[in-house]
């Protein structure tokens, strides 16, 4: 739980950051902003999400639920594995652009290409946790369908 609720505050944190980045009238502060982002993200949000990961299959062993007993577990599963391969395969490789057009803020005009598209990964994020969290609470859908030893 301390993990999933780290991973929504890296989140929000990562919104700020892009919206200062944007919307800052200060150079100085846009381009601390995305050279903070660049520097202090990606490990943190991807060492909570392996914490809620490895937390979440321990949990779900012990209790009841299980980890694939039901629904809304599954669904929660696949939505950590795939916001962990998203941090890792899209969002990280991107980070290096990100530090150097914060660098670029100070010398010059840069191309803006590398931040365009930063709204995405927060927006993406925070709907899925926040997605995962409301099926924590509401546990929707039931069981997942066993089958039978004549179904086999």
């Amino acid at each position: 739980m301390v993990s999933a609720g780290a991973w929504i505050g890296i989140d929000v944190l990562v919104a700020l950051m892009v919206l200062t980045g944007w919307f800052a009238d200060d150079v100085d502060l846009r381009s601390l902003a995305y050279r903070a982002l660049a520097a202090f993200v990606v490990w943190p949000m991807l060492i909570s999400g392996l914490v809620c990961l490895v937390s979440g299959v321990l949990l779900s062993l012990g209790t009841k639920w299980g980890l694939v007993r039901y629904w809304w577990v599954a669904v929660k599963l696949v939505l950590n594995v795939a916001l962990c391969t998203v941090i890792i395969l899209v969002l990280q490789p991107g980070m290096d652009a990100v530090g150097t057009y914060g660098q670029q803020l100070l010398t010059g005009n840069p191309s803006r290409d590398p931040v365009a598209k930063l709204f995405f990964p927060p927006a993406v994020s925070l709907t899925a946790l926040t997605f995962a969290t409301w099926l924590s609470v509401f546990k929707p859908w039931g069981r997942l369908r066993r089958r039978t030893p004549d179904q086999r």
